[in-house]
């Protein structure tokens, strides 16, 4: 009973994300596009800190304190399968991280150059309605989960999580921290087809430094509002968006635990299909990824990149 159950899930999310590709257009393109260009801006605030000790609650932060945020900006590249690039300059601070369809790897001012731990996952900004296709196979073996009214919208829940093998790729063996769960749901609205709401969770698990040696918990849940989705070519691509973070750590035994909250809104100001000259020398990793010594253990995943 339970196993036909499941059956009748899935095949419900396989009917939903079909209805999906033909509301953005991509079941009628006869030939898909070979390369994606896009840029957009973007705005990113810390809304508030809450720290609990005991039975005190302290805010820090918060909507009233007149701090404005960093505003920034991003250039993405694609090519598939499963390549990309992003710059991404926020408050004076350069990211750029990419993949060549078989490493991904970032590079950051105060991390350096680095690949990334795993299997590969799909950059998340891919996801939100820039590409119909990437986020179609994240949700191939999702589950219908039933129905939810997002604003004003009533919605199909589906939900995907990775698996135990794809968790234990993402772990070092020894290593402090373990990620312990990841699922990924998306909120597809009933009247339109379109995905207006997505939402990451994962939870990591860490244990401290101490004489109890105690474990801690970090949960770190990003909900998306994606709309404005304009024709571009034939297929229908999400021109804005707003997410919301949060970061909640708790511990086993410990009396205090912190959750922040952070903001992003961010609007696409152009997309260009089929880019001439680009090539697959425009995703190769800088040359310092190839000295690290663990280059080879990193493989292949659908799992979403935090970018």
């Amino acid at each position: 009973m339970i196993h036909t159950y499941k059956i009748q899930e899935t095949s419900t999310a396989h009917y939903i994300i079909q209805q999906y590709l033909a509301a953005t257009g991509c079941l009628k393109k006869a030939k898909a596009a070979k390369n994606m260009y896009a840029t957009g801006i973007m705005k990113m605030s810390c809304c508030e800190t809450e720290i609990a000790a005991g039975k005190s609650v302290k805010t820090l932060g918060g909507g009233g304190n007149g701090r404005s945020g960093d505003s920034g900006c991003f250039v993405l590249w694609q090519m598939q399968p499963g390549m990309w690039s992003l710059e991404l300059v926020l408050g004076g601070t350069k990211l750029i991280s990419g993949s060549d369809g078989k490493t991904v790897w970032r590079h950051t001012p105060w991390l350096g150059t680095h690949a990334a731990k795993g299997p590969q996952r799909p950059l998340r900004r891919l996801i939100q309605g820039l590409d119909p296709k990437t986020t179609a196979s994240l949700f191939a073996k999702a589950q219908c989960l039933g129905e939810r009214r997002i604003g004003d919208d009533d919605c199909f829940v589906l939900k995907v999580s990775a698996d135990r093998d794809s968790l234990i790729e993402r772990n070092d063996a020894g290593a402090p921290a373990e990620v312990i769960r990841h699922a990924l749901y998306g909120y597809f609205c009933q009247k339109s087809g379109l995905l207006v709401y997505l939402e990451d969770s994962h939870l990591t698990r860490v244990i401290t430094i101490s004489p109890e040696d105690e474990a801690v918990y970090w949960e770190t849940t990003i909900g998306t509002s994606i709309g404005d989705y304009r024709d571009v070519d034939g297929v229908a691509i999400a021109h804005c968006g707003r997410a919301v973070a949060t970061v909640f750590r708790f511990g086993e035994t410990s009396l205090q635990n912190s959750r922040t909250r952070m903001e992003e809104i961010w609007r696409i100001d152009d997309v260009v299909f089929d880019v001439p000259g680009l090539s697959l020398d425009s995703f190769i990793p800088p040359a310092d990824i190839f000295e690290d010594t663990n280059y080879n253990n990193y493989n292949i995943n659908i799992n979403v990149n935090s970018r």
